[in-house]
Protein backbone atom coordinates (compact mmCIF):
# COMPACT_ATOMS: atom_id res chain seq x y z
CA UNK A 1 0.00 0.00 0.00
CA UNK A 2 1.31 3.26 -0.85
CA UNK A 3 1.66 6.17 1.59
CA UNK A 4 1.42 10.04 1.41
CA UNK A 5 4.28 12.02 2.97
CA UNK A 6 2.81 15.89 4.64
CA UNK A 7 5.82 18.04 5.45
CA UNK A 8 4.80 20.80 7.82
CA UNK A 9 6.42 23.93 8.83
CA UNK A 10 9.89 22.34 8.45
CA UNK A 11 13.07 24.18 9.65
CA UNK A 12 16.95 23.30 8.94
CA UNK A 13 19.97 25.02 10.00
CA UNK A 14 23.46 24.36 9.62
CA UNK A 15 24.86 26.25 12.61
CA UNK A 16 24.10 30.23 12.47
CA UNK A 17 23.10 29.61 9.25
CA UNK A 18 19.09 28.64 8.27
CA UNK A 19 18.95 26.40 5.10
CA UNK A 20 15.10 25.60 4.87
CA UNK A 21 12.86 28.03 6.75
CA UNK A 22 9.23 26.98 7.35
CA UNK A 23 8.48 24.55 4.38
CA UNK A 24 5.05 23.35 4.16
CA UNK A 25 5.11 20.09 0.99
CA UNK A 26 2.61 17.23 0.34
CA UNK A 27 3.79 14.17 -1.76
CA UNK A 28 0.55 11.73 -2.98
CA UNK A 29 0.59 7.98 -2.94
CA UNK A 30 1.88 6.59 -5.71
CA UNK A 31 3.57 9.70 -6.64
CA UNK A 32 6.81 10.12 -8.38
CA UNK A 33 7.92 13.72 -6.96
CA UNK A 34 10.73 15.30 -8.33
CA UNK A 35 13.24 18.10 -6.27
CA UNK A 36 14.30 20.43 -8.55
CA UNK A 37 16.66 23.43 -8.56
CA UNK A 38 20.09 24.24 -8.53
CA UNK A 39 23.35 23.14 -6.57
CA UNK A 40 22.53 24.28 -3.14
CA UNK A 41 18.61 24.97 -3.15
CA UNK A 42 18.09 23.10 -0.38
CA UNK A 43 16.54 19.80 -2.06
CA UNK A 44 19.09 17.23 -1.03
CA UNK A 45 19.06 18.64 2.68
CA UNK A 46 15.48 18.04 2.62
CA UNK A 47 15.66 14.67 1.01
CA UNK A 48 18.20 13.63 4.34
CA UNK A 49 15.41 15.19 6.45
CA UNK A 50 13.21 12.74 5.48
CA UNK A 51 15.43 9.38 6.00
CA UNK A 52 16.94 10.81 8.78
CA UNK A 53 20.55 11.37 7.56
CA UNK A 54 19.99 15.45 8.74
CA UNK A 55 18.60 16.80 12.13
CA UNK A 56 15.16 18.32 11.99
CA UNK A 57 14.95 21.80 13.61
CA UNK A 58 11.63 22.71 13.70
CA UNK A 59 8.19 21.73 11.89
CA UNK A 60 6.36 18.25 10.82
CA UNK A 61 7.73 14.96 8.98
CA UNK A 62 5.23 12.65 8.42
CA UNK A 63 4.42 9.00 6.52
CA UNK A 64 0.71 8.70 6.50
CA UNK A 65 -0.13 9.41 10.14
CA UNK A 66 2.92 8.63 11.62
CA UNK A 67 5.51 11.70 12.75
CA UNK A 68 8.95 10.46 11.75
CA UNK A 69 11.17 13.41 13.20
CA UNK A 70 12.54 11.44 15.63
CA UNK A 71 12.45 7.96 14.51
CA UNK A 72 15.68 6.21 13.95
CA UNK A 73 16.97 5.86 10.48
CA UNK A 74 16.82 1.83 9.89
CA UNK A 75 13.41 2.17 11.79
CA UNK A 76 11.58 4.57 8.65
CA UNK A 77 11.43 1.89 6.49
CA UNK A 78 12.60 3.81 3.39
CA UNK A 79 15.05 2.67 0.25
CA UNK A 80 17.42 5.35 -0.71
CA UNK A 81 19.56 5.28 -4.10
CA UNK A 82 22.65 7.40 -4.11
CA UNK A 83 24.41 9.47 -6.46
CA UNK A 84 27.68 7.09 -6.24
CA UNK A 85 25.55 4.00 -5.70
CA UNK A 86 27.56 2.57 -2.60
CA UNK A 87 27.68 -0.52 -3.74
CA UNK A 88 30.15 -3.23 -2.00
CA UNK A 89 32.70 -4.32 -4.29
CA UNK A 90 33.85 -7.12 -2.28
CA UNK A 91 30.30 -8.76 -3.07
CA UNK A 92 28.33 -10.23 -6.17
CA UNK A 93 25.03 -8.66 -7.28
CA UNK A 94 22.73 -11.06 -5.65
CA UNK A 95 24.82 -10.65 -1.76
CA UNK A 96 24.48 -6.59 -3.02
CA UNK A 97 20.74 -6.89 -3.22
CA UNK A 98 20.03 -9.07 -0.28
CA UNK A 99 22.45 -6.85 2.25
CA UNK A 100 19.40 -5.16 3.77
CA UNK A 101 17.05 -8.59 4.41
CA UNK A 102 19.93 -10.11 5.61
CA UNK A 103 20.70 -7.16 8.38
CA UNK A 104 16.85 -7.47 9.19
CA UNK A 105 17.34 -11.46 9.73
CA UNK A 106 15.01 -12.38 6.66
CA UNK A 107 14.69 -16.37 6.37
CA UNK A 108 17.14 -17.82 3.81
CA UNK A 109 14.12 -19.10 1.60
CA UNK A 110 11.98 -15.88 1.23
CA UNK A 111 15.52 -13.68 1.13
CA UNK A 112 16.03 -15.81 -1.97
CA UNK A 113 12.94 -15.12 -3.35
CA UNK A 114 12.67 -11.91 -3.14
CA UNK A 115 16.19 -11.52 -4.57
CA UNK A 116 15.13 -13.17 -7.92
CA UNK A 117 12.18 -11.49 -7.87
CA UNK A 118 13.66 -7.73 -8.02
CA UNK A 119 16.56 -8.77 -9.70
CA UNK A 120 13.36 -9.90 -12.78
CA UNK A 121 11.68 -6.49 -12.21
CA UNK A 122 14.54 -4.59 -12.95
CA UNK A 123 16.03 -7.28 -15.57
CA UNK A 124 19.31 -7.74 -14.24
CA UNK A 125 18.97 -11.54 -12.98
CA UNK A 126 21.43 -12.64 -15.17
CA UNK A 127 23.95 -10.84 -13.64
CA UNK A 128 23.34 -12.35 -9.85
CA UNK A 129 26.76 -13.56 -9.52
CA UNK A 130 28.46 -10.96 -11.29
CA UNK A 131 30.97 -8.78 -9.25
CA UNK A 132 30.58 -4.91 -9.44
CA UNK A 133 33.30 -4.33 -11.39
CA UNK A 134 32.32 -6.31 -14.11
CA UNK A 135 28.63 -3.99 -14.50
CA UNK A 136 28.31 -1.46 -16.62
CA UNK A 137 27.24 2.34 -15.10
CA UNK A 138 23.43 1.07 -16.03
CA UNK A 139 23.77 -2.00 -14.65
CA UNK A 140 25.21 -0.49 -11.34
CA UNK A 141 22.50 1.61 -11.36
CA UNK A 142 19.90 -1.24 -11.59
CA UNK A 143 21.66 -2.95 -8.86
CA UNK A 144 21.37 0.08 -6.11
CA UNK A 145 17.46 0.41 -7.45
CA UNK A 146 16.92 -3.32 -7.26
CA UNK A 147 18.67 -2.76 -3.21
CA UNK A 148 16.45 -0.43 -2.62
CA UNK A 149 13.80 -2.02 -3.49
CA UNK A 150 14.36 -5.40 -2.40
CA UNK A 151 13.22 -4.44 1.47
CA UNK A 152 9.89 -3.41 0.28
CA UNK A 153 9.92 -0.01 1.87
CA UNK A 154 7.07 2.27 2.13
CA UNK A 155 9.10 5.30 0.40
CA UNK A 156 11.78 5.11 -1.82
CA UNK A 157 14.46 8.32 -2.24
CA UNK A 158 16.62 8.73 -4.89
CA UNK A 159 19.26 11.65 -4.70
CA UNK A 160 20.87 12.71 -8.20
CA UNK A 161 20.98 9.01 -9.15
CA UNK A 162 21.98 9.46 -13.06
CA UNK A 163 24.64 12.00 -12.88
CA UNK A 164 27.46 9.36 -13.29
CA UNK A 165 26.28 8.11 -16.47
CA UNK A 166 26.52 9.06 -20.21
CA UNK A 167 23.99 11.51 -21.82
CA UNK A 168 22.73 8.35 -23.98
CA UNK A 169 22.89 6.05 -20.90
CA UNK A 170 20.88 8.92 -18.86
CA UNK A 171 17.68 8.94 -21.38
CA UNK A 172 17.65 5.34 -20.87
CA UNK A 173 17.80 4.94 -17.21
CA UNK A 174 15.12 7.30 -16.61
CA UNK A 175 12.56 5.93 -18.97
CA UNK A 176 13.91 2.75 -16.98
CA UNK A 177 13.31 4.39 -13.45
CA UNK A 178 9.96 5.85 -14.48
CA UNK A 179 8.72 2.57 -15.36
CA UNK A 180 9.64 0.27 -12.75
CA UNK A 181 8.59 3.51 -10.10
CA UNK A 182 5.35 3.03 -12.27
CA UNK A 183 4.84 -0.85 -12.02
CA UNK A 184 6.02 -1.46 -8.11
CA UNK A 185 3.44 1.47 -7.24
CA UNK A 186 6.21 3.02 -4.15
CA UNK A 187 5.52 6.47 -3.28
CA UNK A 188 9.33 7.90 -4.84
CA UNK A 189 11.17 11.78 -4.08
CA UNK A 190 13.51 11.84 -6.51
CA UNK A 191 15.94 15.20 -6.19
CA UNK A 192 18.12 16.43 -9.45
CA UNK A 193 19.41 19.31 -11.14
CA UNK A 194 18.24 18.35 -14.59
CA UNK A 195 15.15 20.34 -15.96
CA UNK A 196 14.65 17.88 -19.06
CA UNK A 197 15.48 14.76 -16.49
CA UNK A 198 12.55 16.20 -14.31
CA UNK A 199 9.94 16.95 -16.97
CA UNK A 200 10.63 13.12 -18.74
CA UNK A 201 10.08 11.16 -15.19
CA UNK A 202 7.46 13.24 -12.77
CA UNK A 203 3.88 13.20 -11.91
CA UNK A 204 4.77 16.17 -9.91
CA UNK A 205 7.87 18.54 -9.69
CA UNK A 206 8.70 21.21 -6.80
CA UNK A 207 11.00 23.75 -7.74
CA UNK A 208 13.19 25.27 -4.84
CA UNK A 209 15.43 27.78 -4.92
CA UNK A 210 17.20 29.16 -1.80
CA UNK A 211 15.62 26.54 0.14
CA UNK A 212 12.32 27.83 -0.91
CA UNK A 213 9.64 26.32 -2.84
CA UNK A 214 8.56 28.19 -5.95
CA UNK A 215 6.29 26.43 -7.42
CA UNK A 216 4.75 22.71 -7.03
CA UNK A 217 2.90 21.07 -10.40
CA UNK A 218 2.66 18.85 -13.25
CA UNK A 219 5.66 19.07 -16.01
CA UNK A 220 3.09 20.76 -18.18
CA UNK A 221 1.72 22.77 -15.64
CA UNK A 222 5.66 24.18 -14.31
CA UNK A 223 6.39 24.26 -18.01
CA UNK A 224 3.54 26.72 -19.52
CA UNK A 225 2.40 28.17 -16.83
CA UNK A 226 5.68 29.12 -14.38
CA UNK A 227 4.79 31.21 -11.31
CA UNK A 228 7.34 33.47 -11.35
CA UNK A 229 10.61 33.85 -13.50
CA UNK A 230 13.30 31.90 -11.38
CA UNK A 231 10.70 28.85 -12.51
CA UNK A 232 10.60 30.42 -16.23
CA UNK A 233 14.30 30.86 -16.78
CA UNK A 234 15.03 27.76 -14.89
CA UNK A 235 13.37 25.34 -16.17
CA UNK A 236 14.01 25.72 -20.10
CA UNK A 237 14.99 28.50 -21.85
CA UNK A 238 12.49 31.88 -21.54
CA UNK A 239 13.16 35.36 -23.00
CA UNK A 240 11.94 38.13 -20.65
CA UNK A 241 11.04 41.32 -22.37
CA UNK A 242 10.49 44.64 -20.67
CA UNK A 243 7.27 46.00 -21.43
CA UNK A 244 4.24 48.13 -20.76
CA UNK A 245 0.58 47.25 -19.72
CA UNK A 246 -2.41 49.02 -20.37
CA UNK A 247 -6.13 48.38 -19.97
CA UNK A 248 -9.06 50.40 -22.27
CA UNK A 249 -12.76 49.65 -22.11
CA UNK A 250 -11.63 46.39 -20.25
CA UNK A 251 -9.13 45.17 -23.24
CA UNK A 252 -5.48 44.89 -21.33
CA UNK A 253 -2.77 44.99 -23.87
CA UNK A 254 1.40 44.68 -23.66
CA UNK A 255 3.44 46.66 -25.42
CA UNK A 256 7.13 45.95 -26.08
CA UNK A 257 9.19 48.61 -27.98
CA UNK A 258 6.73 49.46 -31.11
CA UNK A 259 4.54 45.89 -30.78
CA UNK A 260 1.12 45.87 -28.98
CA UNK A 261 -0.68 42.82 -28.23
CA UNK A 262 -4.09 42.05 -26.12
CA UNK A 263 -2.93 39.53 -23.16
CA UNK A 264 -5.74 38.34 -20.32
CA UNK A 265 -4.14 39.45 -17.28
CA UNK A 266 -5.59 39.17 -13.82
CA UNK A 267 -5.18 42.97 -13.82
CA UNK A 268 -6.16 45.94 -14.93
CA UNK A 269 -3.98 48.44 -13.37
CA UNK A 270 -1.51 49.99 -15.47
CA UNK A 271 2.30 49.81 -15.26
CA UNK A 272 5.60 47.84 -16.27
CA UNK A 273 5.82 43.95 -16.18
CA UNK A 274 8.12 41.18 -18.14
CA UNK A 275 6.89 39.04 -21.23
CA UNK A 276 8.61 35.66 -20.70
CA UNK A 277 8.72 34.35 -24.37
CA UNK A 278 9.58 31.06 -25.03
CA UNK A 279 12.01 30.33 -27.77
CA UNK A 280 9.10 28.20 -30.02
CA UNK A 281 6.40 30.56 -28.86
CA UNK A 282 7.59 33.02 -31.43
CA UNK A 283 6.79 33.33 -34.94
CA UNK A 284 9.46 35.02 -37.52
CA UNK A 285 7.81 37.35 -40.07
CA UNK A 286 9.51 39.73 -42.52
CA UNK A 287 9.19 43.28 -41.69
CA UNK A 288 6.85 44.26 -43.32
CA UNK A 289 4.45 41.55 -40.78
CA UNK A 290 3.92 42.42 -37.62
CA UNK A 291 5.97 41.93 -34.21
CA UNK A 292 8.87 43.33 -32.37
CA UNK A 293 11.54 44.53 -34.92
CA UNK A 294 14.66 42.03 -34.20
CA UNK A 295 18.08 41.44 -36.68
CA UNK A 296 19.26 37.64 -37.35
CA UNK A 297 22.73 37.72 -35.70
CA UNK A 298 23.42 33.82 -36.05
CA UNK A 299 22.00 30.57 -36.46
CA UNK A 300 22.00 26.57 -35.65
CA UNK A 301 20.17 24.06 -38.11
CA UNK A 302 19.44 21.15 -35.70
CA UNK A 303 17.68 19.10 -38.51
CA UNK A 304 14.23 19.30 -36.70
CA UNK A 305 14.22 22.63 -35.72
CA UNK A 306 16.70 25.62 -36.08
CA UNK A 307 17.54 27.75 -33.46
CA UNK A 308 18.00 32.16 -34.31
CA UNK A 309 19.94 34.28 -32.34
CA UNK A 310 18.50 37.82 -32.36
CA UNK A 311 18.98 41.24 -31.10
CA UNK A 312 16.04 43.59 -30.48
CA UNK A 313 16.35 47.48 -32.02
CA UNK A 314 17.10 48.16 -28.00
CA UNK A 315 19.76 45.98 -27.79
CA UNK A 316 18.06 42.94 -26.01
CA UNK A 317 19.09 39.09 -26.66
CA UNK A 318 16.95 37.24 -28.07
CA UNK A 319 16.59 33.36 -28.39
CA UNK A 320 13.65 31.85 -31.22
CA UNK A 321 13.40 28.36 -32.57
CA UNK A 322 11.28 27.55 -35.32
CA UNK A 323 10.13 23.96 -36.45
CA UNK A 324 11.03 22.14 -39.64
CA UNK A 325 7.40 23.23 -41.28
CA UNK A 326 8.85 26.70 -41.37
CA UNK A 327 9.91 27.14 -45.13
CA UNK A 328 11.77 30.56 -44.72
CA UNK A 329 15.42 30.58 -44.02
CA UNK A 330 16.67 33.60 -42.21
CA UNK A 331 20.33 34.79 -43.01
CA UNK A 332 22.73 36.77 -40.47
CA UNK A 333 21.91 40.27 -40.41
CA UNK A 334 18.34 39.62 -41.85
CA UNK A 335 15.63 42.22 -40.18
CA UNK A 336 12.66 40.55 -39.50
CA UNK A 337 9.28 40.96 -36.51
CA UNK A 338 9.00 38.38 -33.86
CA UNK A 339 5.25 37.78 -33.63
CA UNK A 340 4.18 35.85 -30.27
CA UNK A 341 1.91 33.28 -29.66
CA UNK A 342 -0.19 35.18 -27.37
CA UNK A 343 -2.23 31.68 -25.85
CA UNK A 344 1.22 30.31 -24.68
CA UNK A 345 3.15 33.41 -23.44
CA UNK A 346 3.32 34.41 -19.94
CA UNK A 347 3.41 38.24 -18.08
CA UNK A 348 4.77 38.91 -15.24
CA UNK A 349 4.96 41.83 -12.94
CA UNK A 350 7.72 44.12 -12.94
CA UNK A 351 9.77 42.37 -9.81
CA UNK A 352 9.51 38.71 -11.69
CA UNK A 353 7.43 37.69 -8.89
CA UNK A 354 4.36 37.08 -9.90
CA UNK A 355 2.33 35.70 -13.44
CA UNK A 356 -0.55 37.76 -14.49
CA UNK A 357 -1.56 35.68 -16.91
CA UNK A 358 -5.42 34.87 -16.69
CA UNK A 359 -5.88 31.36 -18.01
Amino acid sequence: MSVEINITDAVKKFGNDTIINGLDLNIRPSEFFTLLGPSGCGKTTLLRMIIGFNSIEGGEFKIDDQVINNVPVNRRNIGMVFQNYAIFPNMSVKENVGYGLKLRKIAKDEMDARINKILETVKIDHLKDRMPAKLSGGQQQRVALARALVIEPAVLLMDEPLSNLDAKLRVEMRNVIKQIQHDVGITTVYVTHDQEEALAVSDRIAVMNHGVIQQVGTPREIYRHPANTFVATFIGLSNLIPARATTVAGDTTVTMDDYTVQLPLRTTEPGDVLVSVRPEEFVINSTDGTGLLATVESSVFLGTSTHYFLKTSTGQDIEVITDDTDTDEFEAGTKVRLAIKTDRVNVFDAEGNTNLIAR
